[in-house]
C-alpha cells in the first residue's frame, strides 16, 4: 500500500479541479495546469478532494499510484501557491541584474553572461547577489535555478560561485606551506 497515495489531495478555497478521463485540470488564483495519468490509476473529485487509486494490484500500478498523487498535489500547490527557489551569488564582482526578460550575470568571465528567462517562470533581482525564480510549474522552477547555478557552481575552497539559499558547501583546507 502507498502510504502517500492513500491521503487524498484537498482542495484550498479558489482551486478546481476537473477530470475527464485521465486528465486532471486544475485552475487556481495563479493559473491553471494539468496532469495526464497513466491508465494503471484512477482520478475522482469528491467532497473538494482529489482522490488517486490504482487499477489493480501489480508492481506498476502501485508504483504510479504514489507519483501520480504527489503530481496532482503539485498541481494544486502550483495554482494556490506557486513553487519559488532561491539562489545566492558569492564572489568579489559576480552579480546579477535584470534586464527586460534577460539575466545579465557577472562571474568573473571575460564576458557577462546572457541567460534568457523561458515562458512560465518570473526571475527577479531583489539585490545584485540574490536571484529568485518563480513560477507555477515546480519541474520548470526548479530546472530553471539549476540552468543559472550552472554558469558557476560553487567551489569547495572559498565557497565562490552560486548556489541554493541554505545550501552547505562543504569546504576543503587549502595548501599548506
Amino acid at each position: 500500500m502507498s502510504r502517500i497515495g492513500k491521503k487524498p489531495v484537498e482542495l484550498p478555497s479558489g482551486v478546481q479541479a476537473s477530470v475527464s478521463g485521465q486528465t486532471i485540470e486544475v485552475k487556481g488564483p495563479k493559473g491553471t495546469r494539468s496532469f495526464t495519468a497513466t491508465d494503471d490509476v484512477s482520478l475522482t473529485v469528491a467532497d473538494n478532494a482529489v482522490v488517486v487509486e490504482p487499477r489493480g494490484k501489480s508492481k506498476r500500478a502501485r508504483q504510479q499510484w504514489g507519483m501520480s498523487r504527489t503530481m496532482v498535489a503539485n498541481l494544486v500547490q502550483g495554482v494556490n501557491e506557486g513553487f519559488k527557489k532561491e539562489l545566492e551569488i558569492t564572489g568579489v564582482g559576480y552579480r546579477a541584474q535584470m534586464q527586460g526578460n534577460t539575466l545579465k550575470l557577472s562571474l568573473g568571465y571575460s564576458h557577462e553572461v546572457n541567460f534568457e528567462v523561458p515562458q512560465g517562470v518570473t526571475v527577479t533581482t531583489p539585490k545584485q547577489t540574490e536571484v529568485t525564480v518563480e513560477g507555477i510549474d515546480q519541474q520548470l522552477v526548479g530546472q530553471v535555478a539549476a540552468n543559472i547555478r550552472e554558469w558557476r557552481a560553487p567551489e569547495p575552497y572559498k565557497g565562490k560561485g552560486i548556489k541554493y539559499k541554505g545550501e552547505y558547501i562543504f569546504r576543503k583546507e587549502g595548501k599548506k606551506k
